[in-house]
């Protein structure tokens, strides 16, 4: 569909464009009839900024925007449409599920609660479709919906999303004129349009729905943060770390296999007391006035902020070094600086007017899918920081107590969900708004049926054994045991410093201890002390190591981030030698240095080509494919594209390799090259082309499965094509998904507790265009554990749900964990070389490399 086509089926008709916001209008107002009320009439400002010099205005090519202004909610549910990708039919494609989604039917019946409230009663009678036009254009949703909902003539029950009006019955006329005033006395057209009858089965309906809930919401006093929406009345303040939780939900309704039903889940928006000024001016403190540019830049771009005028959040994406809150934008007429503006907007007094500006680029189309109105002009008094940075990640203290509060255990989730219905059932605002328009929810939350599979055996060496399926690791069962296979490491180097030259040779001992049982063979290293100077290290490593080196081991006394990189950097571009590093501090506890010492070993042996267990794969000639994509936000660096396939039946040795694509680019390009190579290499492993391939697409974004399932498996059957006509594999390709909002509980013991591993659910939540399924495959110690949807796109082998069993097998396969994953490990693996490319390395790595697992 075209986007002139999905233009008017969303009701825009042509010609009804609006202008750019903040340009001036041109055209003669109307007269008028009225006006709204004084509250509801300021119309919140959208700036241009004046005579922007340099490099910002340049490189956008677009107007500068404040940053205040409100997305319409018409815009907001295109995109909110776009986030569930809605419309996109890939069952159809496939014979075998065409008619119907086989059930499969291995493992034993488990009952399951899910956090899915279904609509139990809806409309039944046709809903009418408005287009609303504003002549002179207005951006503030809040002034259209006040000029708009003033005339008696719409009626009680009536929804507006800024753009789109829904109405249960018919006005007179096809389309009728309306005149009002603001409070200024700007006189305002309104032109409302019938663009469009819905019955109860459209689409748009389901549409309208989220539109009547986002309202329901706004009635129970939540504020809307992007997607979610917040609690700001009921915070959870965390002050020993200056930190505060606002609790929230996220909901969406559609369409399920079973009937029309909303998904809500428990969300958290953790704030930070201190605002970008804040930051600014301890790190200016920190750092100096001579760096302080470039340190602030990199520490600032790519943080999300809050500003609370608004509850609006913006990512950070440059900072205007040359702008202060005294410098103007053109609002309507005349020209306004941010400091007056913020003074009769919202009575906010700037404190400090010499502060820069923060750039945040909108990523929202403009006003009827033209392009968006330009960079946003943020104050950094103003913006509260969010999230947390990577020093709070790893304090132990902050997040064992944050856990306390955002990690729910699922019988505190099932509790605070059915609180969640409740409140709205016994608030009367919230359940009139639904009666007057029909709808009605159910009051406790969906039963569904689920399976249960049983536990894969491991194969480790010349034994097998079986784990606890229950705790989904088997580190106990291998001890003692044996790897499948491990080269022997005979001529390989250990770097280390003086100062942790006792570390070293105590590491040096717990490898030689463990390494015997675990069959791997390994000769004393080469031991080289380096000066503890980033140039010192890699001028050690460039004159030490050989053509006929393994491995390199570093002891960093530090995880400083250049050093890692600039190891990586040589040893996997200019130098392709397998290398390991080891920060000092997790060798200072000698209760774990034995289980560090074990897990270190078995890196090294992977790193070299060694296979460590497997599990039974019974489909033959089988390749499986893991893609994944990685963005470097911060650093605006190229994003990363990865690829890696199985080379065997045991699915334990692997062929890698990375594509660089542009900044911020998920759909994938390049990938015909890296497939060609791969089915090469598997054909020179096994004499033979794969009968069989399936691919596992990770990484997918909200709205890019159409994308994926036209492009990149065009580019896939293009590879496979390019090795003869005669070359026909049956091809699946499944878009794995692990960021997804549902969430599943079982009742075990009379208690409310997550699934266990290997829980299957692929009915009644699943949607009705996709052959898609749900794996709860990890087990979680805290909190709620979360499952894998997994969506096949296309299938020519024909294979049923049972055999798609294989994605929890190969949950098992992944050398960096001894227990199972929450993805299949191809998955795993690609994220984990695209991730070492797009942080550390920035290039491709030397082709030597392509046969071993050497960025684990």
């Amino acid at each position: 569909m075209t986007g002139r086509a999905r233009a008017r089926s969303r009701g825009r008709a042509r010609g009804s464009q609006a202008a750019v916001p903040g340009a001036s209008q041109t055209q003669k107002p109307s007269p008028v009839t009225s006006a709204p009320k004084e509250s509801e009439a300021e119309l919140v400002g959208r700036g241009r900024q004046k005579g922007i010099p340099g490099r910002l205005s340049e490189e956008s090519g677009v107007e500068i925007s404040m940053g205040f202004h409100q997305v319409t909610l018409g815009e907001r549910g295109r995109r909110r449409w776009d986030f569930t990708d809605t419309g996109v039919n890939t069952r159809q494609a496939m014979e075998h599920v065409k008619e119907s989604k086989t059930v499969g039917t291995s493992g034993a019946p488990i009952s399951l609660t899910a956090n899915f409230f279904q609509i139990v009663s809806r409309p039944q009678w046709v809903l009418y479709q408005y287009h609303v036009d504003y002549k002179p254009s207005i951006d503030s949703r809040r002034l259209r919906s006040a000029l708009l909902f003033q005339h008696e003539v719409l009626g009680i029950a009536r929804t507006f999303d800024g753009s789109l009006l829904f109405l249960p019955h018919r006005l007179h006329n096809k389309e009728t004129v309306l005149h009002s005033k603001t409070h200024s006395g700007e006189e305002i057209q309104i032109t409302v349009t019938l663009t469009n009858e819905l019955p109860p089965t459209s689409p748009m309906c389901i549409q309208f729905y989220n539109i009547i809930f986002r309202r329901i919401l706004k009635v129970l006093n939540l504020q809307q943060i992007g997607r979610n929406y917040y609690n700001p009345n009921d915070p959870l303040n965390i002050p020993q770390h200056r930190l505060t939780i606002w609790p929230g939900y996220t909901a969406t309704i559609l369409p399920y296999e079973s009937a029309i039903m909303m998904c809500t889940d428990i969300s958290h928006k953790v704030l930070r007391s201190e605002t970008a000024l804040d930051f600014m001016v301890n790190l200016k403190h920190q750092c100096g006035i001579e760096r302080f540019h470039e340190i602030c830049t990199k520490e600032l771009v790519g943080l999300v902020v809050l500003t609370k005028y608004n509850n609006r959040t913006y990512r950070i994406d440059d900072i205007a070094w040359d702008h202060t809150p005294s410098n103007t934008f053109k609002r309507g007429a005349a020209d306004i600086s941010f400091k007056d503006y913020y003074r009769n907007q919202y009575g906010l007094e700037i404190a400090d007017g010499n502060q820069v500006l923060l750039v945040s680029y909108v990523k929202r189309m403009g006003p009827s899918g033209g392009p968006a109105p330009g960079p946003a002009m943020l104050i950094p008094e103003l913006c509260y920081l969010t999230g947390l940075t990577n020093r709070m990640r790893s304090d132990f203290s902050i997040m064992k107590d944050l856990s306390t509060h955002t990690k729910l255990m699922p019988e505190q989730r099932e509790q605070r969900l059915n609180r969640f219905m409740a409140n709205i059932n016994r608030n009367a605002d919230a359940r009139g708004e639904l009666e007057k328009w029909g709808l009605a929810f159910d009051r406790e939350l969906l039963n569904v049926n689920g399976r249960l599979l049983p536990g894969e055996k491991i194969f480790q060496g010349s034994r097998s054994f079986n784990y606890d399926p229950m705790n989904a690791d088997w580190n106990r069962e291998m001890r003692g045991l044996s790897v499948t296979s491990a080269p022997h490491l005979d001529n390989w180097l250990l770097f280390y410093t003086c100062r942790i030259a006792n570390d070293a040779q105590t590491l040096l001992q717990n490898l030689l201890k463990v390494s015997g049982p675990l069959g791997i063979r390994l000769q004393r290293p080469t031991m080289i002390e380096y000066e503890d100077r980033q140039d010192r290290l890699l001028r050690a490593i460039q004159q030490n190591v050989g053509p006929h080196t393994q491995m390199v081991v570093v002891i960093l006394p530090t995880n400083r981030k250049d050093k890692y990189d600039s190891i990586k950097k040589y040893l996997c571009v200019d130098c392709p030698v397998p290398s390991q590093c080891v920060v000092a501090q997790t060798l200072s506890r000698p209760q774990t240095l034995l289980n560090v010492a074990t897990k270190i070993a078995l890196q090294m042996a992977c790193k070299m080509g060694g296979e460590l267990w497997s599990v039974e794969i019974p489909l033959k000639h089988l390749m499986v494919v893991g893609i994944d994509c990685y963005h470097d936000i911060s650093a605006g660096k190229r994003s990363v594209g990865a690829l890696v396939a199985s080379m065997n039946q045991t699915m334990s040795r692997w062929f890698s390799r990375c594509v660089l694509q542009q900044k911020g680019q998920e759909i994938m390009d390049g990938l015909k090259r890296p497939f060609i190579d791969a089915l090469k290499e598997y054909l020179k492993h096994n004499n033979c082309l794969p009968s069989r391939i399936i691919v596992y697409r990770d990484g997918v974004g909200d709205g890019q499965l159409q994308s994926v399932a036209t492009f990149e498996v065009a580019q896939i059957l293009e590879s496979i094509k390019s090795l003869g006509q005669d070359y026909r594999p049956k091809l699946s390709v499944v878009v794995v998904k692990k960021r997804i909002a549902t969430r599943f509980f079982a009742r075990i013991g009379g208690k409310t507790v997550n699934p266990p591993p290997g829980t299957v659910i692929d009915t009644e939540v699943t949607r009705p265009e996709w052959y898609d399924f749900y794996i709860v495959s990890q087990a979680v110690r805290s909190g709620s554990v979360a499952p894998t949807h997994y969506n096949v796109i296309h299938d020519t082998s024909g294979l049923k749900p049972d055999h798609m069993r294989l994605a929890y097998k190969l949950c098992h396969m992944y050398y960096n964990w001894q227990g199972n994953i929450r993805v299949p490990a191809p998955c795993q693996y690609a994220h984990k070389l695209a991730f070492l490319v797009g942080q550390s390395i920035h290039k491709e790595p030397n082709l030597q490399l392509d046969n071993l697992l050497f960025y684990l």
